[in-house]
C-alpha cells in the first residue's frame, strides 16, 4: 500500500505561486510514477502534471506548460507541484497520485494510477 498526503493549497492572487508537496509513505516510492490531476467543480478530473520513473519523462498538460513544474526528492518520498502565473482557471482540488505500471504517455491518463491523496484546495481570485 502507498499513503499519499498533500499539502500547500490555499488562496492566492492571480499571477502568484504555490508549492505544493505530496509526502509519500508505504512501498518502494521510486519505482512509482507520480502525477498531480485537478478537479474543478463540475468538471471532470483532469491531468496536470507527471513524472514516470522508469523513463524519466516529465509530462505536462498545455494549460500549465511553461508555469508549472513537477519534481520529485526520492529520499524524502515526496513529489512537488511548483505553480508559477497562477490564473482564476487554475482553481481546483489538486490530487497527487501513484502508479506502479504506467509508462510514456499513458502516464496523462488517471485510470493509471491505483493511489491517490485526499487533495488539497487551490483558488486562485482575479
Amino acid at each position: 500500500q502507498v499513503q499519499l498526503v498533500e499539502s500547500g493549497g490555499g488562496l492566492v492572487q492571480a499571477g502568484d505561486s504555490l508549492r505544493l508537496s505530496c509526502a509519500a509513505s508505504g512501498r518502494v516510492f521510486r519505482n512509482y510514477a507520480l502525477g498531480w490531476f485537478r478537479q474543478a467543480p463540475g468538471k471532470e478530473r483532469e491531468f496536470v502534471a507527471t513524472k514516470t520513473w522508469s523513463e524519466g519523462i516529465v509530462y505536462y498538460a498545455d494549460s500549465v506548460k511553461g508555469r508549472f513544474t513537477i519534481s520529485r526528492d526520492d529520499a524524502k518520498n515526496t513529489v512537488y507541484l511548483l505553480m508559477n502565473g497562477l490564473k482564476p482557471e487554475d482553481t481546483a482540488v489538486y490530487s497527487c497520485a501513484a502508479s506502479p505500471y504506467c509508462s510514456n504517455d499513458a502516464c496523462k491518463n488517471h485510470g493509471q494510477y491505483n493511489y491517490w491523496g485526499q487533495g488539497t484546495q487551490v483558488t486562485v481570485s482575479s
